[in-house]
């Protein structure tokens, strides 16, 4: 048996399944501090369905502590960001482009040292040894306990990173580093603030990993311990101390992942409407469809691996607000205080779930509450709602073709079973649990992303060893080997670089083993792997 859970903005989600199917499934408002919510509805599936915690193999969690720190600018721990660049890059010092209020919230202090590549791996400048240990030296001063190493062009060489690294360790051995490399893209202030964001999250990741540990442990489970990445795929314990970013995005993934369970579609919209926002993302080959441009994150521009997915913030718990320009739902939300303020819950805030209750579309709550409700305010707060997504749904396609739409989450009551201009909507069984039921049935992933020189007549023979290596990936990271299969080629030619340059990326991804003798010879956590990353 499994457990998957899902924390949201305003409620903790949860299944028990063994195999395919789902024994037991909770939903519980998630708590301040996240982590009693989890022992919670762990605690509400046992009351809902017996269980051993010891025939339990593995719990899947898909947390938001990590972009919450961000969102709130809150327990981020002070941070270097060392780039290896002079003399080139002076003009945009590290931390240009952040917003003040996170600069704050990390004490940033930026260190430009000599170093890095051209894009065709020729050096800039070769690195100053001295120049290193007198930067550590001064962070040491300062206090900094994590450090982020970016260096030109490190997706094409990434030598000088880890020299760098290497060095600054030695002057502080007790500092987090995180190099760039093994977290962005190719493009230096993107790939630099990604790393920026994962090193300052570093202690967080560790306390919260400890206290999860420390929560399934005293709850009575041995079961492996995983977190669910932005890919779909899952990262063990000791991977996401390192790479917390790689949880950003978790949420609507492991809605899409479990939309795709429950449907039986593997091409298709997921429109995910929770307590606080309406998710909508594309399902290609059942994974959700990766952003191609930069994202945002609290304000600041990154370009590690995140789903293609648009917001909108109408959910459950989104307020309602009539008056002469009409009626208006959100983009604010009573998030997970949606049980103590909606009228339904004898509250005093109209909101979203009222109108659904008040329409009859859904029996939650004391409907008695609701029954006075204006019938046009319901009619046209409803018909706001399912424009709004409609819209959201239209600007996620890519081509004319039908386009079938999976309605999931709790807030998806709010919605009806058509939709403008969409010809096929399903709400498949378990639609309020999609997500736990997605971190559940996660999968391992190994990924290849770099450049190859591909000489004339070896582009069969370069393809097939990037599928291979990414193979060997998955099934190191913990896949079964007789379920990987390669799901996802990228072939990108780079003109301004010599030798036939092409940038490869291949996904593989397979079940996960639950063989603890894998497990423990497993030399990189699920996903970890890139070589070279060049994108």
């Amino acid at each position: 048996m499994r457990i998957g859970i899902d924390v949201g903005g305003t409620n903790t989600d949860a299944v028990l399944i063994d195999g395919g199917t789902v024994l037991a499934a909770v939903k519980s408002a998630t708590t301040q501090d996240v982590t009693s919510g989890i022992v919670q509805v762990l605690r509400e599936l046992g009351a809902q369905r017996r269980f051993d915690p010891a025939e339990v193999t593995a719990v899947m969690i898909g947390t938001t502590h990590f972009i919450n720190a961000i969102t709130e600018a809150s327990r981020l721990a002070p941070t270097a960001a060392v780039r290896l660049g002079l003399p080139a890059t002076a003009a945009l010092p590290p931390f240009c482009d952040w917003p003040q209020r996170l600069v704050a919230a990390v004490d940033g202090k930026a260190y430009m040292c000599h170093g890095g590549h051209e894009f065709d791996g020729s050096v800039i400048s070769t690195i100053d040894r001295n120049e290193l240990r007198r930067a550590a030296e001064d962070m040491g001063e300062r206090g900094v306990r994590s450090v982020a190493i970016s260096s030109v062009f490190s997706p094409v060489n990434a030598g000088m990173e880890q020299e760098a690294a290497a060095i600054i360790s030695e002057q502080l051995p007790d500092v987090h580093i995180s190099l760039s490399h093994e977290i962005g893209r190719m493009g230096l202030l993107e790939r630099e603030n990604a790393t920026i964001i994962n090193a300052c999250l570093r202690e967080l990741a560790e306390q919260i990993c400890d206290g999860l540990a420390a929560a399934l442990t005293g709850e009575g489970f041995s079961a492996t311990l995983y977190l669910s990445q932005n890919d779909g795929t899952l990262m063990d314990v000791e991977y996401a101390r390192r790479y917390p970013v790689a949880t950003f995005a978790s949420g609507p993934t492991n809605s899409m992942r479990g939309a795709a369970f429950l449907s039986g579609l593997q091409s298709c919209a997921v429109v995910d409407v929770g307590g606080t926002t309406t998710d909508v993302g594309i399902l290609n080959g059942g994974f959700p469809r990766e952003a191609t441009a930069e994202v945002s994150v609290g304000g600041v521009r990154t370009n590690f691996r995140m789903p293609d997915v648009l917001s909108v913030g109408i959910g459950g718990g989104s307020r309602v607000r009539g008056g002469d320009s009409g009626v208006t739902v959100g983009p604010d939300s009573v998030g997970y205080w949606l049980r103590d303020e909606a009228l339904i819950f004898g509250g005093s805030t109209l909101t979203a779930s009222d109108l659904a209750v008040a329409a009859g579309l859904a029996q939650i709550g004391d409907p008695s509450t609701v029954a006075g409700l204006d019938r046009s305010l319901v009619a046209e707060g409803l018909a706001h709602i399912v424009r709004e997504t409609a819209r959201v749904v239209d600007r996620m396609r890519t081509s004319a073709a039908p386009l079938p739409v999976v309605l999931v989450g709790g807030g998806s009551i709010l919605l009806p079973d058509e939709l403008p201009g969409v010809e096929e909507v399903h709400r498949p069984g378990q639609f309020a649990v999609a997500n736990a039921i997605g971190a559940a049935i996660a999968q391992v992933g190994g990924e290849v992303d770099r450049i190859f020189s591909i000489n004339p007549g070896q582009r069969d023979s370069v393809l097939d060893e990037a599928k291979d290596e990414a193979i060997r990936r998955a099934t190191a990271a913990g896949a079964n080997p007789g379920t990987v299969q390669v799901v996802d080629v990228e072939e990108v030619p780079i003109a301004y670089l010599p030798g036939n340059a092409t940038r490869i990326r291949v996904r593989a991804v397979g079940d996960l083993t639950l063989d603890p003798a894998r497990r423990a010879r497993t030399p990189e956590p699920a996903g970890a792997a890139r070589v070279g990353e060049g994108s």
